[in-house]
């Protein structure tokens, strides 16, 4: 059965696998949640995951949602000298698009997933810190695909620049539709409810004339 990984679990996978990869060298995962794409230090290298798959969930109202464009940033530095390795990562929150929380919120992710993002980012390593053929590198399905678009402006990582989702053709044919559908549906939808509103008053009044002209014509017993 899968379950949601923390921090401490990320590193878990990290050091295992990279016990196998490079045993003779020691390596260390920093969390660093202020780091910035393509800003390096000299001898620093990069790695940019763009569609890992991410579950989110809103400390302020409990609204959850899945993402297939979880963004995961990682900075790779190697002492070929001291055999000592350096990786900082950095996983791009996305705001809550329920209640419009100020507050980003971090993902988990399932085992599976996180797996294949390390195995990645070991892949990438041994390519651009040790001069290597990583191999091939794994491609990341989300476990339920998302529903309709990626909502850029919730997206820590679309609005620090990284460009990593672009609509579809189809996707752009059914915003296009809904757009020019809406305004005639509020319309119509205003108008409905401004002439039941009415209908109801009329009525009511009608009820209280026929009630008052009854009671006035009703003879009165001595």
């Amino acid at each position: 059965m899968s379950t949601s990984l923390t921090t401490c679990e990320w590193k878990k996978v990290f050091y295992e696998k990279m016990e196998v990869a490079k045993p003779a060298d020691s390596w260390e995962l920093v969390i660093d949640p202020n780091l910035k794409p393509n800003e390096l230090a000299p001898g620093w290298k990069q790695h940019l995951e763009q569609h890992a798959s991410g579950r989110f969930h809103c400390s302020w109202c409990w609204h959850t949602w899945q993402s297939p464009h979880v963004v995961i940033l990682f900075h790779m530095h190697l002492d070929r000298t001291q055999r000592m390795g350096s990786v900082r990562m950095r996983v791009f929150k996305q705001l809550c698009y329920q209640c419009g929380t100020a507050r980003p919120d971090e993902s988990s992710m399932l085992e599976e997933n996180i797996e294949g993002l390390v195995d990645n980012l070991i892949t990438s390593l041994r390519e651009q810190c040790y001069d290597e053929d990583g191999g091939q590198y794994r491609i990341h399905v989300a476990s339920r695909p998302g529903s309709g678009m990626h909502r850029r402006e919730f997206c820590e990582a679309c609005q620090e620049g990284i460009v990593h989702w672009k609509p579809s053709q189809k996707l752009l044919e059914e915003e296009a539709f809904s757009g020019a559908s809406e305004p005639k549906a509020q319309k119509g939808s205003g108008y409905n409810f401004f002439s039941l509103r009415w209908c109801f008053f009329w009525a009511s009044l009608c009820l209280l004339i026929v009630y008052l002209q009854v009671s006035f014509r009703r003879p009165a017993f001595l």
